[in-house]
């Protein structure tokens, strides 16, 4: 059989070739059985939660979170809970996702952050952010925040790259003081650390070039608050020959050394914007009414989690006092 369907609550049918099934039962445990079984278990769950209202029930937006839990369903409730949970936290952060939206569309517009039309040779979408594209003395933290969370939200809509993960080419060519300390210390501090678990998504790669040496030293520090599995995904490259040596060259901007002009890439990306802005705004309506099902190991743990932890804010605060007293290359 060369390919299967599955056919969506929403009417929409979505084509998985052989090649993703394959890849999804290697990666993610996941077959004809294991789908539909555990699709009925989160949707009943999802049916009888007295604490959720208006949540999406069809395949592509439920296997977002099987998907990134390899299918166990208890871990895929959690991280739905989490999931809305975020949203219901940082609102200003991530909800109203409008590509239309002047500040946000601008942002796009500049190319802070898009989606390259191509595959890499393992099936994944490759997302650049490049650090010229925000201007720190017009947008803030929050419009970055909102254009992460939009480009993230519309990527999972698709269920090849659900399977496939995504790649991230980070350039920070042009990164200036006022980047880093367009966050507050604790907001930063609290989005980051919910945001490893709470959004579904399965980042397999992590490049990045042109990181001043001023800066090297918070990767650093950032690479050793996250997974030992993340920390090992994340590279950094001395130059655009390194990094074409791991990225295929198609799937870089012409202005990374790729083949397409970023100024098409972007357009390309708003068309899809365009294409999933509505499905993406209806996920406003989803309502998480008490976070009392989120699992938390001690009450310790809990107040790290809503708060980032009070050493790892203050070590953010002391990082910032830092920064503003440093110069870039």
């Amino acid at each position: 059989m060369k390919e299967t369907k599955m056919v969506q609550d929403q009417g929409e049918t979505t084509i998985l070739t052989e090649a993703l099934l394959k890849i999804a039962k290697r990666e993610l445990r996941e077959d004809r059985c294991t789908r539909e079984q555990s699709l009925e278990q989160l949707r009943n769950w999802v049916a009888k939660n007295e604490d959720l209202q208006n949540v999406r029930c069809d395949d592509t937006f439920l296997l977002r979170f099987l998907r990134a839990k390899k299918f166990s369903v208890p871990m895929a409730e959690q991280t739905l809970l989490k999931y809305l949970n975020i949203r219901r936290t940082f609102p200003h952060m991530s909800t109203q996702l409008d590509y239309l939206e002047p500040r946000l569309g601008d942002l796009i517009d500049q190319g802070y952050i898009f989606a390259v039309p191509k595959r890499d040779k393992h099936g994944r979408r490759v997302v650049v952010i490049n650090a010229k594209g925000l201007n720190p003395k017009i947008h803030t933290s929050c419009d970055q925040a909102k254009a992460h969370f939009l480009t993230y939200e519309c990527l999972m809509e698709d269920q090849e790259t659900q399977i496939t993960g995504l790649t991230h080419v980070g350039d920070f060519a042009g990164v200036s003081t006022a980047h880093v300390t367009n966050w507050n210390p604790t907001e930063f501090a609290r989005i980051f650390k919910w945001g490893e678990q709470s959004l579904p998504m399965r980042h397999k790669e992590i490049h990045l070039i042109n990181v001043p040496s001023t800066l090297k030293w918070l990767i650093d520090f950032v690479k050793n608050r996250v997974s030992s599995k993340m920390k090992n995904r994340l590279i950094i490259y001395g130059s655009e020959k390194e990094l074409m040596k791991c990225v295929d060259q198609g799937c870089l901007p012409l202005e990374m050394g790729g083949t397409i002009p970023m100024r098409e890439m972007i357009e390309l990306w708003k068309h899809e914007l365009a294409t999933k802005r509505d499905l993406i705004l209806g996920l406003d309506k989803s309502v998480l009414l008490s976070d009392r099902g989120i699992q938390r190991r001690s009450s310790f743990n809990a107040e790290k989690a809503s708060t980032g932890g009070p050493n790892f804010v203050s070590q953010i605060e002391s990082i910032e006092g830092s920064f503003r007293k440093l110069e870039f290359d």
